[in-house]
């Protein structure tokens, strides 16, 4: 059982190009920059909101996240209901990601109440909806949804 007093502070990322991560989980996340620094070619900047850091970024890897090895399977991020996972979508797509569901909802991942995609470094993201459609389409294939790809 988990202490009630635990919660996740936050999430550290090592990336390969700082202003490229931050661009991408500001935009993608609408976050803002609460701390940054640049000395001595430790870059690293913390994002969140209110001056709370929610993720932060080192930019301290030569090549991208590589999922074949054990370590940080996906990041989950939860959004209120499926029309917030639609925004979001949205703003993915205008980034470029790739959207990926293997809930088998085609063409419309957040009408299944759960999208996945990659940030620009190869980590997995998920972005789900607390709050599910009225008739949530179930995961096809063995096992969840968030498995294996």
């Amino acid at each position: 059982m988990i202490d009630q007093g635990i919660t996740i502070g936050h999430v550290g990322l090592n990336v390969t190009d700082l202003d490229r991560s931050i661009d991408f989980y500001r935009d993608a996340l609408g976050v803002e920059i609460v701390g940054r620094a640049d000395a001595d070619g430790r870059r690293y900047a913390f994002l969140g909101s209110g001056g709370v850091p929610m993720i932060t970024l080192w930019q301290q890897s030569a090549a991208p996240f590589p999922a074949d090895r054990a370590g940080l399977h996906h990041l989950a991020f939860q959004v209120a209901d499926v029309a917030a996972l639609a925004q979001v979508e949205v703003r993915l797509r205008t980034l470029g990601s790739t959207i990926r569901d293997d809930s088998g909802v085609t063409g419309e991942p957040a009408a299944a109440g759960q999208l996945f995609c990659f940030d620009p470094d190869g980590i997995r993201l998920e972005f789900h909806a607390v709050e599910r459609p009225s008739r949530p389409v179930p995961a096809t294939g063995d096992g969840p949804a968030c498995g294996f790809f």
